[in-house]
């Protein structure tokens, strides 16, 4: 099968991580996959180092000649690479593609990984209804919306949440022990990890009050520590220092502290007790949860985006609930409730079809059925 992953992000966020990825499994299961995207671009740059072939369009401008120079583009693409799938993973452009199909008869499919519910109107259900061949929603929210509002019919709407890789992560003993000593815990701390970059929708803040909190209602929350898997984005590292001392948890390094840029983030989760996911929106495609729930860490989320999907309500909270985070963090100071929901974690990625090679099959399955329909 030869398909072309559309990957049109600015950024390397999940959207571009979904896309890449794919492109890479599917060339590693024998597919031959090509990425298009916008020049010197993090996901461009990425499906490079993976070795993947790529092309760049300016698929989001609005300018006329680039219009006219993505269409030609375009065209000369589909005439030169033949592909039987295109996947698009936003939606600039995605109408010239749709176009394109009606030409040259390739099954065009709309990956929706964004945040944002889309619009209603005749255009877009034109487009998603009529012109895709197949709609894949990476949460059961957006799938919702699809159907109830956009109404596309069942036979084209599938739910694919991603996948993770668990050859690099999964529960490691050695790693633990040597993270744990990294960072100065001892073996009465409990660590409680967050992975991510460093920005407002994030939660930082509120985990940081969250856990202040905790530590003010039970004695035995003085265990706690707090990791923070990242490094400096849309707030600095000075910015956590700054609010870790407001809400009364003293100096960055003692019970909060930053990682910055690790090379192994899947060692360094591994000297978590448990994750939390605190976010305030977004995580319509949740990389960060499904590589610490593959470690067989217990997480503690937020219910925003695909979370409800992957964690049940009795270990969940709403966004930015800073009392119900703290009743989750006391909660995960038993050793035996985080035992049983770590157990959950890692049945629900190794056992519930969230593992790289399931993410591949689910897509296949997706593809095959327009292929056999065309």
């Amino acid at each position: 099968m030869r398909t072309i992953q559309v990957v049109n992000v600015r950024w390397y966020n999940a959207t571009a991580w979904y896309g890449v990825t794919l492109a890479q499994c599917l060339r590693n299961a024998g597919h031959e996959s090509l990425v298009a995207g916008l020049e010197g671009t993090p996901p461009l740059n990425k499906a490079r180092e993976l070795g993947l072939p790529t092309v760049s369009l300016p698929f989001n401008s609005q300018d006329p000649l680039n219009l006219l120079r993505s269409w030609r583009g375009m065209d000369a693409l589909i005439r030169e690479f033949r592909p039987d799938i295109v996947n698009c993973h936003r939606g600039e452009a995605f109408i010239l593609w749709a176009l394109l199909k009606h030409r040259y008869g390739f099954g065009l499919v709309r990956t929706r990984g964004d945040r944002r519910l889309p619009r209603g109107g005749v255009v877009n259900r034109w487009l998603h209804c009529r012109c895709a061949d197949a709609v894949i929603a990476t949460n059961t929210l957006m799938t919702r919306h699809f159907r109830e509002s956009l109404h596309v019919p069942e036979s084209h709407l599938h739910t694919i949440l991603g996948g993770v890789d668990t050859a690099r992560f999964h529960a490691d003993a050695g790693a633990r022990s040597a993270m744990r000593k990294l960072y100065g815990f001892s073996e009465p701390d409990v660590v409680m990890g967050l992975l991510g970059r460093m920005d407002e929708v994030k939660g930082i803040r509120e985990t940081l009050l969250a856990l202040a909190k905790a530590r003010e209602l039970s004695p035995a929350a003085q265990a706690l520590r707090f990791l923070i898997i990242g490094f400096d984005s849309e707030f600095s590292t000075e910015d956590v220092a700054r609010w870790t001392k407001d809400a009364g948890l003293g100096e960055l390094g003692s019970i909060v502290t930053v990682t910055g840029r690790v090379e192994k983030p899947e060692a360094v989760i591994n000297a978590l007790d448990f994750g939390i996911l605190a976010s305030l929106g977004s995580e319509a495609i949740a990389r960060a949860a499904l590589e610490i729930m593959a470690s067989g860490i217990p997480l503690i989320s937020s219910t925003t985006g695909v979370m409800p999907d992957l964690i049940p309500p009795r270990y969940s909270f709403e966004p930015g609930d800073i009392s119900a985070m703290a009743e989750r963090m006391l909660q995960a100071l038993e050793s035996e409730w985080r035992r049983q929901l770590g157990q959950y974690c890692e049945g629900r990625v190794f056992k519930g079809g969230l593992r790289l090679d399931d993410f591949l099959h689910a897509t296949l399955n997706v593809y095959n059925d327009i292929l056999k329909k065309s």
